[in-house]
């Protein structure tokens, strides 16, 4: 359905443009139909930064997003406008997303007037009564209120009750229940799910590892703009491999011991990154061959990528040295 293949963002920054900044850096990967993918990563991986791409709030720099097979960047117009019928995004805090001078329900009047002008005030409002309620809010208690009237959950709920209105086939769920109460989050999370169960496919951004495996299919860490480990949601939790996702998960309080600090990270100098893994700075099991040569995706299993010279076939019987010379004669010195 939603396709990236090696989708990079650059921001221009510093004095006059001077510097680059890679928020994203060659990323791949594909949403099914049906499916919901969990894009994972610490602050400032990158997660916001594709799902605004994907909603063509940002242009992408380099590579090609599609949409049943479409490029997205190429459309305009009522091409456009019919690409947000189908695809549409909620984000970390709901309170942004309104005015706080209208009523909350202003969202559903625009959304009206700019995509549905031929339907009469009676059939709009029986629609929107029915996306209300699709999201378990009763249209009697909250419409007509203005944004500091409603929870956070409340408000959240509307956006999605406006993203079903159009009928839309993909979500960029970004961070939606970070903000809410624990209360709140699980129903918010299980009509993801039974959103999921008719058919709607979702990119799931967070960095809450907990709620990404309650809802996900498939998983995508992400470091520093690259993906370090890509597979089913089952795989990566259970049997995670990259370095930075073993650390992610040894972060994750349990209940059935006292948490205890995890392996110490190894901060090393900046000046030693040359462009090898990004994740050298901070690994405890790097080698040498790390700071100068970054490793592709491999498939360690099926539906099973990692991004971490320990995985590859040919990487564990060679010395530092040698693999560093076995790879300038392929012509892929790091």
């Amino acid at each position: 359905m939603l396709r990236l293949d090696n989708v990079s963002k650059v921001y221009r920054i510093g004095a006059f443009g001077g510097k680059a900044l890679h928020a994203v850096n060659n990323v791949s990967f594909e949403v099914q139909k049906g499916e919901v993918v969990a894009l994972i990563g610490e602050s400032g991986s990158g997660k916001s930064t594709i799902g605004k791409m994907i909603l063509r709030l940002l242009e992408v720099t380099e590579g090609k997003i599609t949409y049943n097979g479409e490029d997205i960047s190429v459309f305009k117009g009522e091409t456009l406008k019919n690409y947000y019928r189908q695809v549409q995004g909620v984000f970390q805090d709901p309170f942004s997303s309104y005015n706080p001078i209208f009523k909350a329900d202003r969202i559903f009047e625009v959304l009206h007037e700019e995509f549905f002008p031929g339907l009469s005030a009676t059939e709009w409002q029986h629609r929107v009564e029915n996306a209300l309620f699709s999201v378990g809010l009763n249209p009697a208690h909250v419409l007509n209120k203005y944004p500091h009237q409603l929870s956070g959950g409340q408000l959240q709920r509307f956006l999605i009750a406006r993203a079903l209105l159009l009928d839309i086939q993909f979500l960029v769920a970004d961070e939606i229940i970070s903000m809410l109460d624990a209360s709140t989050r699980i129903d918010v999370l299980n009509l993801l799910a039974d959103l999921k169960s008719r058919g709607l496919s979702i990119l799931f951004i967070t960095h809450d590892l907990s709620l990404a495996y309650y809802i996900s299919d498939r998983a995508i860490i992400l470091y520093k703009g690259y993906v370090v480990e890509r597979g089913a949601a089952e795989k990566i939790f259970h049997t995670p491999l990259h370095p930075y996702t073993r650390m992610l998960m040894e972060s994750v309080p349990r209940l059935d011991r006292k948490w205890e600090k995890g392996t110490t990270l190894l901060e090393r100098q900046a000046e030693a990154f040359q462009g090898g893994c990004p994740y050298y700075e901070r690994c405890p099991v790097a080698e040498k061959i790390c700071a100068a040569y970054r490793p592709p995706l491999a498939e360690v299993d099926a539906d099973h990528l990692v991004a971490c010279v320990h995985y590859e076939p040919s990487a564990t019987p060679l010395n530092p040295l040698a693999y560093t010379e076995q790879r300038t004669r392929q012509g892929n010195p790091g």
